[in-house]
């Protein structure tokens, strides 16, 4: 373990950039995925097709193709974004679409007969929608989506592989310096992740005993 105490510096760093992108992240991918999942159940037809396209293109490319075009193909088109800009945007949308498709699921649980009592006292589709509809679609894809960003924080290892110096660019620095260490430098580094992904799994659970809707 000493090769994991004299190394904490190295493992902060990396472990705070992880941090960073799954805050950046997730906020950016959970306003994206809100706005796809009304798009997709909007009454305009057209706004319905993009976001269908959208959602089944993204969610089937896989995520080291999204990140080769923020961080290499859009610097080649002349785009003057660093790698951690481009990490961010990349993992953004790659995760808007999983966002969306819980929160569709969740739009889906909630009553119709509410969203035409809404219509019939006059309100719009974007106030039923952000008044009576979402509302109760977050409450009941509290799992899912809190999922989703346990998945994204294990995402934020292939940033590494793209000149993002995160919590898996960290280890893989330190198990090369430390060949006779590596069980270790693989364990520190797989503590670092469960204290991101087990917080958030009680989180989930805590808000879902609280905000459980009643049918």
């Amino acid at each position: 373990m000493d090769a994991v105490i004299e190394n904490l510096p190295t493992y902060w760093r990396g472990f705070s950039m992880t941090l960073l992108l799954l805050g950046v992240s997730g906020i950016s991918a959970l306003v994206l995925g809100t706005i796809i999942a009304s798009m997709r159940i909007s009454p305009v037809a057209s706004l319905r097709g993009f976001a269908t396209v959208y959602t089944e293109l993204v969610r089937n490319t896989p995520l080291t193709l999204v990140l080769f075009f923020t961080a290499i193909i859009l610097p080649y088109l002349g785009s003057r974004l660093d790698y951690v800009t481009a990490a961010m945007i990349g993992l953004s949308v790659y995760t808007s679409p999983f966002v969306a498709e819980a929160l569709r699921s969740g739009i889906n649980g909630v009553p119709v007969g509410q969203a035409e009592a809404a219509r019939s006292v006059g309100l719009g589709f974007g106030q039923t929608v952000g008044l009576i509809v979402m509302p109760q679609a977050f409450r009941m894809t509290i799992p899912p989506l809190i999922n989703v960003f346990i998945a994204l924080t294990k995402n934020t290892s292939v940033a590494g592989g793209f000149f993002v110096f995160e919590l898996f660019a960290a280890t893989r620095e330190l198990a090369n310096a430390n060949g006779d260490a590596v069980i270790a430098i693989l364990l520190g580094a797989a503590t670092l992740y469960l204290v991101i992904t087990v917080p958030l799994g009680i989180f989930a659970g805590q808000l879902e005993r609280k905000w459980v809707v009643q049918r």
